[in-house]
């Protein structure tokens, strides 16, 4: 049996549910799991169902056969067949905590996806990269070529097919452009001291302050640096009796973990923009996403 998931974002508005379960039964699909949340503020309803099919039914008939129900009920509405894996871009700067990690969950198959490309602007990474057999692209960034460089950037989005954007400590900021034309399909990560302290060392700066949690946000990217919709956080406790390289070491390992749990949310359609905000599904029971991925 084909398994497939559907995701709906509408206005407020009663008979949706009703509605979405009984095409699926008319059309011989079951329902595995389903989840939904009505915002009553701002008058926005979201769901996500799995299902499989037992009949043999294809994801274009699927997708052919419900349009009139989203058109009467003003749904944006799309199916995905689950078994899909989605095709990602990782860019990475110096910093390799993130990619290594992320590297290693795709490796035993915690993480499914397909990564199609890796691009940074240092050569660091390339070894380690094509190691495992992914391509890898050095597109040096300056202030004199960045209109190039994201250029040939967006080239490679386009020419692998990828639908997502990993940023794992890529240490240059997008151009709006890029942001606009990405818009939901670039996931970031950074330390939760922004903006308190900005620069180079925020560790180094939490710890000459003193701080008793650090930690990690990851979020959407917008054309407003570090304050799209987040999408996942996490925190860690610390004493005065760690060292500055102990906070380091730390908020490495946090946002590592920050930054898999939300890329998992997203490639599996867990995650719901609304507004500047998001609505972030839980993982159904069995999933490795449902335990604290680490």
């Amino acid at each position: 049996m084909t398994k497939f998931c559907l995701t709906v974002a509408c206005a407020t508005k009663r008979g949706v549910v009703a509605a979405i379960s009984t095409y699926l039964a008319d059309q011989g699909c079951n329902i595995t799991d389903s989840s939904q949340f009505d915002d009553m503020v701002t008058n926005r309803f979201f769901m996500r169902v799995s299902f499989v099919s037992e009949e043999g039914i294809d994801l274009d008939t699927l997708t052919r056969n419900f349009a009139a129900i989203a058109k009467s009920m003003d749904m944006t509405a799309k199916f995905h067949d689950e078994t899909e894996r989605m095709k990602v871009i990782i860019m990475v700067s110096r910093f390799g905590h993130c990619l290594n990690d992320l590297l290693y969950r795709w490796q035993i198959g915690a993480l499914p996806i397909d990564i199609v490309a890796v691009i940074s602007n240092h050569m660091d990474y390339q070894k380690v990269v094509v190691n495992h057999d992914i391509p890898f692209h050095c597109i040096k960034v300056t202030k004199e070529n960045k209109p190039q460089a994201e250029a040939e950037q967006l080239r490679i989005v386009r020419d692998t097919g990828a639908e997502l954007i990993i940023l794992a400590r890529y240490m240059q900021v997008l151009s709006d452009d890029m942001c606009r034309e990405m818009s939901g399909r670039i996931i970031n990560i950074h330390h939760s001291f922004l903006p308190s302290f900005k620069g180079a060392n925020p560790y180094k700066q939490a710890f000459e302050r003193g701080v008793k949690l650090i930690g990690a946000t990851s979020h959407y990217v917008t054309a407003d640096l570090d304050e799209g919709p987040i999408i996942e956080q996490d925190t860690i406790r610390v004493t005065h009796a760690q060292s500055a390289e102990d906070y380091v070491s730390l908020g490495r390992d946090v946002e590592s973990q920050v930054l898999a749990r939300a890329i998992h949310a997203h490639i599996h359609r867990r995650v719901f923009q609304n507004g500047n905000k998001t609505v972030v599904f839980p993982a159904s029971p069995g999933s490795y996403a449902s335990e604290r991925m680490g």
